[in-house]
Parts: structure tokens; C-alpha cells; sequence
């Protein structure tokens, strides 16, 4: 299965970080990933650059987005 677009990404960022905590990225990241029953393989699937996983830049991108929308806040590096 294809790796969805960032919007895709929003609404299940948005549950992971529900409960007002402080989550760091990576614990993010793996929830989400088994959310949307995505294989290894889907996530290791790069970029045109292939510098980083479609993954990872796709969910980066749905957290700018919902950080911009003033819906959720970085409070340090990863968290």
C-alpha cells in the first residue's frame, strides 16, 4: 500500500496526542504507522532525493500543518 498524502496524517496525529501530553516523535511515529497498518516497507520507501522516508516527510509535513492550525505545540526538539 502506498504511503497516503500528509493530509492523511492529520486527524491520526491529532488522536496520538489527544490526551494533552507530552509525546516524543518517535513514539508518535510508530503509533500512527500501526494505525494505518503500514508495512516496513512502506515506510522505508524514500523520496525521489532518497534522503528521507515518504513516511517521515509526510508526517512531518501533517505536524507543521496542525502546528500552524495552532492545534498542537512543539515544546522541544522531538517532543
Amino acid at each position: 500500500m502506498p504511503v497516503p498524502g500528509f493530509e492523511s496524517f492529520m486527524l491520526p496525529l491529532l488522536r496520538a496526542l489527544e490526551d494533552g501530553a507530552d509525546h516524543p516523535v518517535s513514539e508518535v511515529r510508530e503509533r500512527i504507522a500501526r494505525e494505518m497498518a503500514l508495512t516496513e516497507e512502506d515506510r522505508a520507501e524514500l523520496l525521489p532525493s532518497g534522503k528521507q522516508a515518504i513516511f517521515d516527510n509526510r508526517l512531518g509535513w501533517a505536524k507543521t500543518y496542525v502546528e500552524k492550525a495552532g492545534l498542537l505545540t512543539t515544546v522541544k526538539r522531538g517532543v
